[in-house]
């Protein structure tokens, strides 16, 4: 069967064509957008599929130096996204699995639960990614606490729990080998452990898997998160007094 990667759809242009219709119309235009949908995004996370975008941008793994950073204002966005795109969880897991996108075991298990929400507004959300060594960590790992109040410090914020499965969706030419930690609020398990977000391409396919998200987990100091920015920046004399030491 062909594909239709690629191809434009407007759903909004199938629809002006019926303006009588009744909600049977409308439900039956609905679906066929959604089965359009499924079809441009089907295998878009497989290995083979990722290899061709990268070598279509030509895009190569960051390689930046790890300087460390001094405040939020002086990095560049990373990526800008939109989330609020999907009315509900189902949504947002049905587009997940039809681009062959993997989750992993804990990961699957948070986008079930009830405090996963997505937004009702569709927003377009600026990212940023940072490594604990550039938020100035000096030790081979920090942990995931102290990671978090360095990088509020120098004027990040969390990122909405949606931004993980978003990103994936919207992050198809992502290098082998990168894993990108979502800097989020830990969401619990059914048996209550806390998990993080991880988009992830381990090389063999695009993944969105689960991590320790307790206080105490220890990430190491090379690892990259991504983070909102936020808008309570401190003062720049606070951030140059605070000395981080290793644990």
């Amino acid at each position: 069967m062909g594909r239709t990667a690629g191809r434009k759809v407007s759903c909004h242009a199938i629809q002006g064509h019926a303006p009588g219709w009744h909600h049977g119309g409308i439900l039956f235009v609905a679906t066929l957008c959604t089965l359009l949908f499924a079809s441009e995004a089907v295998a878009q996370c497989s290995a083979r599929d990722v290899l061709r975008n990268q070598l279509k941008l030509k895009q190569a793994p960051s390689d930046r130096p790890q300087v460390p950073i001094k405040s939020a204002v002086d990095l560049p966005a990373w990526k800008t996204i939109r989330i609020g795109t999907f009315a509900n969880f189902f949504a947002l897991s049905n587009a997940l699995d039809a681009a062959g996108c993997g989750i992993g075991n804990s990961a699957g298990e948070i986008l079930a639960r009830p405090t996963f929400t997505v937004s009702a507004t569709k927003t377009s959300v600026e990212l940023f990614t940072v490594s604990a060594a550039e938020l100035g960590f000096r030790t081979d790992t920090a942990l995931l606490a102290d990671i978090y109040a360095r990088a509020k410090q120098l004027g990040f914020g969390l990122a909405a729990a949606e931004v993980g499965p978003q990103l994936r969706l919207q992050y198809f030419d992502q290098p082998i080998g990168e894993f990108l930690i979502i800097g989020m609020e830990p969401i619990g398990t059914w048996q209550g452990a806390p998990v993080i977000l991880n988009v992830a391409n381990g090389g063999a396919g695009l993944i969105l898997i689960g991590q320790d998200g307790s206080a105490e987990a220890q990430i190491p100091a090379a690892s990259r998160f991504v983070f909102v920015r936020s808008h309570e920046t401190a003062p720049a004399e606070e951030q140059e007094a605070v000395t981080l030491v290793g644990r």
